[in-house]
């Protein structure tokens, strides 16, 4: 996934990239799931592979904490393993991916909120943003660029969760309104105005980087 964050002038809340997962179709999700509920261990894996690196990005971004996003992602896939026989393909199974994705990180953020374990320090240092080194920039040019992105990474997790999720779904996954929507359980309408105010916000917040 491309870590970058542009806000565009335009009334589209974020560009987006398109990742390979949902370019290769729904159909061998679907396949894959009912050979799981049929207890097909291969095609779990097959889809853990297919599906991993998406939702570990995901949790990253919506905890801003890496250090916690594998072990969620273990068990959003093994809610998928333990519920694949009740899935109907209804709607895409991204969707109903993204969803179980976002119940278990909104469940583990109510958990941090009681119990007040996260640190400053450790959301600085953990920022979800994998970021390539490119050996054609120059040391200050990649500083300067990982600061952005940490930056990027601080300022989403400042927003409202609705309007967070709603972010990383459109921005990361490019994952289009309506399955955000169900994501949400909102309408169509909402997620757009959900969008539009987390650009504002993080336009607010990033408006030093922008300038720049």
């Amino acid at each position: 996934m491309d870590a970058a964050l542009t806000l565009p002038t335009n009334p589209m809340p974020i560009s987006r990239t398109t990742p390979a997962t949902h370019a290769a179709g729904d159909e061998e999700d679907v396949g894959l799931m009912a050979r799981i509920a049929e207890g097909d261990e291969i095609a779990f894996r097959i889809l853990v592979e297919r599906h991993q690196n998406a939702v570990v990005g995901t949790v990253a971004r919506m905890l801003n904490d890496a250090t916690e996003a594998e072990d969620i992602s273990q068990q959003v896939f093994i809610r998928i393993w333990k519920h694949a026989k009740r899935w109907r393909p209804e709607a895409k199974f991204t969707t109903y991916l993204f969803t179980v994705t976002r119940n278990l990180v909104f469940n583990e953020s109510r958990r941090r909120s009681r119990r007040k374990e996260v640190s400053t320090d450790e959301r600085e240092e953990d920022s979800g943003f994998q970021v390539a080194a490119d050996p054609r920039h120059e040391p200050q040019e990649e500083a300067l660029k990982s600061e952005m992105h940490s930056e990027i990474d601080r300022a989403i997790s400042t927003l409202p969760e609705a309007q967070r999720t709603a972010v990383i779904l459109y921005s990361y996954e490019s994952m289009p309104y309506e399955e955000i929507a169900v994501v949400l359980k909102t309408s169509v309408s909402s997620v757009k105005s959900l969008l539009f105010r987390a650009r504002t916000t993080l336009r607010e917040k990033l408006a030093s980087y922008m300038a720049e």
